[in-house]
């Protein structure tokens, strides 16, 4: 017996070691990929502007979107070049699936637009997956990999590009100067919302922003391609805010959702809450 044990650990550890070894250079190799994506992405911003938000800035604006601005404080303070933000919460990728805890960080450039986010999944404290989405040059492409080796998804095309482009749209409200951009149009829709579009690469996306009585937002609604089991349709998506708070003297979203409207049913796919935010610091 004890023969056979030593044989089968003579087998089993060389085999665990091999293992561990290929996540590590695995880990290492898409490490690699995210932040030359990220120099890629912040070589485009250009240098910072000191140009300070004023009121005039805000008056051809609907009066809801002029109250969500104000309400915020972005005036008296400088339109944002680049950001830098990290998440911690959950997500799952379809109806009756598990929730995975999960952590993320993000890059973003305002001018032009686009954004790298760079999400790892875990099961306790294993790994378990890996993901790249991101929007440059006019391009959206989503990276998944299990244990950062097995690609899951490797996603490009037009409906990637729509829906990197849309999830820019989404969240330029953790950089709502962005919104005084000349890429940005506004219509009112009622004293409580309004349609933001955005403008690049000879594309627009779409959206409705949602405002309470106070001027915060509640909630962004458009139309966005889902990916499923490799097929793109156009579904409602919804960005629900739940919780508000403070960065770089701002009154922002700090904690917020992701939801299909789907016909039999709301699916909520993702719930995070911000944990540092940070305008204008460069990475080298």
């Amino acid at each position: 017996m004890n023969a056979i044990l030593k044989r089968m650990s003579s087998l089993v550890v060389p085999a665990l070691s091999t293992g561990v070894c290929a996540g590590v250079l695995g880990y290492r190799a898409f490490s690699r990929l995210v932040r030359s994506d990220v120099l890629a992405l912040l070589a485009q911003a250009g240098t910072r502007e000191e140009t300070v938000v004023t009121e005039t800035m805000l008056q051809d604006l609907p009066e809801p979107v002029q109250r969500y601005l104000m309400h915020t404080g972005i005036v008296g303070k400088p339109i944002v070049r680049t950001v830098h933000l990290r998440q911690e919460g959950r997500m799952r990728t379809g109806p009756g699936r598990p929730w995975i805890p999960m952590d993320a960080e993000e890059h973003y450039s305002v001018q032009p637009p686009g954004f790298v986010w760079d999400g790892t999944m875990h099961l306790g404290l294993l790994p378990v997956a890996r993901a790249r989405d991101m929007y440059l040059d006019g391009k959206g492409h989503m990276l998944v990999k299990a244990a950062s080796l097995l690609t899951v998804v490797d996603a490009r095309g037009e409906e990637m590009d729509q829906g990197a482009m849309m999830r820019y749209l989404s969240e330029m409200i953790f950089f709502p100067s962005a919104f005084l951009a000349a890429n940005i149009s506004f219509e009112t829709v009622d004293d409580s919302s309004a349609r933001v579009t955005l403008t690049d690469h000879g594309r627009s996306a779409t959206g409705t922003m949602y405002f309470d009585g106070a001027g915060r937002l509640t909630d962004f609604v458009a139309e966005r391609y889902r990916m499923v089991d490799g097929r793109c349709d156009p579904e409602t998506w919804s960005t629900p805010v739940t919780e508000y708070g403070e960065f770089e003297g701002l009154k922002l979203p700090i904690r917020g959702k992701a939801v299909w409207k789907l016909a039999d049913g709301d699916l909520e796919y993702i719930d995070v809450t911000i944990t540092e935010l940070q305008y204008d610091v460069r990475t080298h």
